[in-house]
């Protein structure tokens, strides 16, 4: 599971983060409305805990705009605004579920797994290439029929290399996609992951490594 915080109060997104990560969440974090749309435009979150008095761009403006995506994840919206009115407003403009400040941790937890199992909006069509069927609903991977087991990182990285549809991958943009911004994933571990990647999936390679750059299917 993956999720982005987005809140401003950076003391408290700072403790938010540390204990989903306890959790085995991966956590990106975001100051601003601005900054939540930009990682929102290419890392699939499952879901967005997202305060709703942001700065640059407004929490609701960022819901809206998210929620108008083809395949938006989950939005938790999290503030201090505890009317019913307001939770009614949150709701309105595409939130999937609305906490309110303080909160114990606990419950935190337990919304955003709820959120996250939740069947998608729309499901994920499987990608296909080059003789590879990638399903991203059922997490699974063949080559001509046959069953390729792979580790999360693996198939993340499968899956953003096949939507690439042929195009160039930069190594930063992978990693930004695939790991969560505080992991140690530099190019020795994306490195190794695509030499993983590469012998699972056998002969003749599909992979191909651009010097300097990046990666293409």
């Amino acid at each position: 599971m993956r999720v982005l915080v987005v809140e401003d109060e950076e003391e408290l997104a700072d403790a938010i983060a540390r204990g989903l990560r306890l959790h085995a969440i991966a956590v990106d974090v975001v100051h601003d409305g601005q900054e939540a749309l930009e990682m929102a435009a290419y890392v699939d979150y499952d879901v967005v805990v997202l305060d709703r008095d942001l700065p640059e761009v407004h929490g609701d403006d960022v819901c809206r705009e998210l929620t108008a995506g083809e395949e938006p994840g989950r939005i938790l919206m999290l503030t201090a605004a505890g009317q019913i009115r307001d939770r009614v407003d949150g709701l309105s403009i595409g939130a999937d579920d609305y906490l309110t400040k303080p909160f114990a941790f606990a419950e935190l937890v337990a919304r955003i797994r709820t959120l996250a199992r939740r069947s998608p909006r729309s499901a994920p069509s499987a990608l296909e290439r080059a003789g590879i069927r990638l399903d991203p609903a059922r997490r699974t991977v063949t080559r001509d029929g046959r069953e390729v087991t792979l580790n999360r990182k693996e198939f993340d990285v499968l899956s953003v290399l096949l939507r690439a549809d042929g195009n160039l991958v930069t190594s930063a943009e992978l990693r930004r996609s695939v790991w969560d911004e505080y992991a140690d994933a530099g190019t020795g571990v994306l490195r190794v992951t695509i030499t993983s990647l590469r012998r699972k999936l056998g002969v003749p390679q599909v992979i191909d490594n651009v010097p300097g750059k990046g990666y293409r299917f």
